[in-house]
């Protein structure tokens, strides 16, 4: 039976699959270290539509596209859809996957909705709910900005410490049987919870979101009972450079040393040098495709064996920061196994 462990973790009797999954991103992104992996890149940040919103729609319609068709399934197979972004009304996610009809769960953990969506899917496959479900998010520079900071056309200056936050959208179909090119599972999860450290300054969202990313991963490792040494990767999903520091810095103070183990998505997905992106990437996005085009290929490939996947969110909105509200954050944990 599946069973609940310590105060926010399960464990999954019988593992969810991770059948197939699917990335797409922006010039930016494919122009990365990482550009030779992702499945589709596109030719201008608007993917041929009129608006940013409806490119970043088109980010997700195009990567669930992709992850079933390399799956080689039909969008009715699936019995629920999971998704999330970060516009007002998850409307890239409800616009973007509208023609699919099929139910749909929208979720809103900022940053941090690849984690959320893929433990409420494993969640409803292990339980029997659901024999295939899907988890979908993206983020996209220019609808980011246009909501939460400034116009493109405003020309601002940004502090070392702001994140570059990524276009790109990543899909991953689950399934409860194994079969075909299957090359992981999810035997666990952990919940995250608000974390707030009074954090005010929406050009540093890795400082508001390591204490979140702190207390997720060091309540995982009390949960299952086990210790860093136990992942072959530690990866979270928008923290950057100076959020990165932070975690370090707090884990140890609980006793923990990730450093050897650990990698950050934001981090990894540009180079910060030559494209001057700051502290790093951000982004639903940015975890999603990180996950799919990177991590999932180390695990079939059996570079890897069990890594803790740990998408970080910052919950503001244009209104909570314009009110003086600080930023809380929240994280979600994966624990995702290779076949092999």
């Amino acid at each position: 039976m599946n069973a609940q462990i310590g105060t926010r973790s399960l464990v999954f009797a019988e593992a969810p699959f991770i059948v197939e999954s699917a990335s797409v991103v922006g010039t930016r992104e494919g122009e990365g270290p990482y550009g030779d992996k992702f499945d589709l890149i596109g030719g201008d940040d608007k993917f041929g539509q009129d608006n940013w919103e409806q490119a970043e729609s088109n980010l997700q319609k195009d990567a669930l596209q992709a992850a079933l068709g390399k799956a080689g399934m039909d969008a009715a197979q699936l019995r629920y859809l999971f998704a999330g972004d970060l516009l007002g009304q998850n409307i890239a996610s409800s616009f973007g996957l509208r023609d699919f009809e099929v139910p749909l769960f929208g979720l809103y953990g900022a940053c941090s909705t690849c984690g959320e969506a893929l433990s409420l899917a494993a969640m409803a496959i292990a339980a029997g709910y659901a024999d295939y479900a899907a988890a979908v998010t993206s983020s996209h520079f220019a609808s980011a900005e246009k909501q939460f900071r400034f116009p493109l056309e405003y020309a601002n200056q940004r502090p070392k410490s702001a994140t570059w936050t990524v276009t790109g959208a990543g899909a991953f179909v689950l399934s409860r049987q194994q079969s075909g090119k299957v090359s992981a599972k999810i035997t666990g999860i952990t919940t995250g919870k608000i974390v707030d450290f009074g954090i005010k300054d929406s050009m540093n969202m890795g400082a508001a979101m390591a204490p979140a990313a702190c207390d997720l991963i060091a309540s995982h490792f009390s949960d299952f009972g086990r210790k860093p040494e136990d992942y072959d990767r530690i990866i979270t999903g928008d923290l950057g450079t100076i959020g990165q520091e932070i975690l370090f810095d707090l884990l140890s103070d609980r006793g923990y040393d990730i450093q050897e183990r650990h990698e950050d998505c934001g981090i990894e997905i540009f180079d910060g040098q030559s494209q001057g992106t700051g502290a790093g990437g951000s982004g639903c996005g940015c975890s999603a495709v990180m996950l799919s085009a990177h991590y999932l290929r180390e695990l079939a490939e059996g570079n890897l064996r069990r890594i803790l996947f740990v998408p970080t969110g910052a919950l503001l909105s244009p209104i909570s920061f314009n009110e003086g509200e600080s930023v809380p954050g929240i994280a979600h944990g994966v624990v995702i196994e290779g076949i092999k």
